[in-house]
């Protein structure tokens, strides 16, 4: 399996937001990070990535459909759902589902790694740190492997967000999908489709009750 997937050297800032209970008299510690499973919260978490179009185009696109989890091991597994593509135009999303992605055969993509549990023990509520990532990303059959940075803030007792640090560069054609970017220009009439993506991502998770 090769490395085919780097992030790029352009750093990304996001707000997040802490939100904090107070308590009469003397508060109770918080458990440790690294206890229990944590499942990804959908409504609150964002995977996103810019296609470039005739060279000098950009368009924002999202995948609204997340889910996954971290294990007390600290297995990580993350699922995207092809169908959730928004592209902001209709058409779009119909060529980019059915025609890109394929999701008639290929529905899901994957995101797995390993992660060391004892790093995040003693993270406090508030206290942000960045983590070193080797993951691998399962797509159309094909993987490939993620090298990265994330930061992690712990933003409550049970809710940690982790956002890429730098964006991560996706080449399609590791994927077997230049032929499917070529058909789509053609479709469009355009003059070319970059098959570089940078891709971005802030997931939240909760502590499984």
């Amino acid at each position: 399996m090769n490395r085919i997937i780097r992030t790029a050297p352009v750093a990304l800032a996001a707000p997040i937001s802490l939100g904090l209970t107070a308590c009469a008299g003397e508060p109770e510690a918080p458990a440790p990070a690294n206890a229990g499973e944590w499942q990804v919260v959908p409504e609150a978490s964002r995977l996103t990535y810019v296609s470039v179009k005739s060279g000098e185009v950009l368009e924002t696109n999202r995948f609204t459909g997340l889910s996954g989890s971290v294990s007390e091991d600290g297995t990580a597994t993350v699922t995207i759902d092809l169908a959730s593509l928004e592209t902001g135009v209709d058409i779009r999303n119909q060529r980019m589902r059915d025609l890109f992605f394929e999701i008639s055969d290929y529905p899901t993509a994957t995101v797995t790694a390993e992660i060391d549990p004892a790093a995040f023990a003693d993270l406090a509520i508030g206290e942000t740190m960045v983590q070193p990532l080797d993951a691998t990303l399962s797509l159309k059959g094909v993987e490939g492997t993620i090298d990265t940075e994330v930061d992690v803030t712990r933003s409550g007792p049970d809710r940690v967000v982790a956002m890429s640090s730098e964006p991560v560069i996706v080449y399609a054609d590791a994927f077997g999908l230049g032929e499917n970017i070529e058909q789509l220009r053609e479709i469009a009439g355009l003059p070319s489709i970059t098959p570089a993506v940078p891709v971005t991502f802030s997931l939240v998770f909760e502590r499984a009750k």
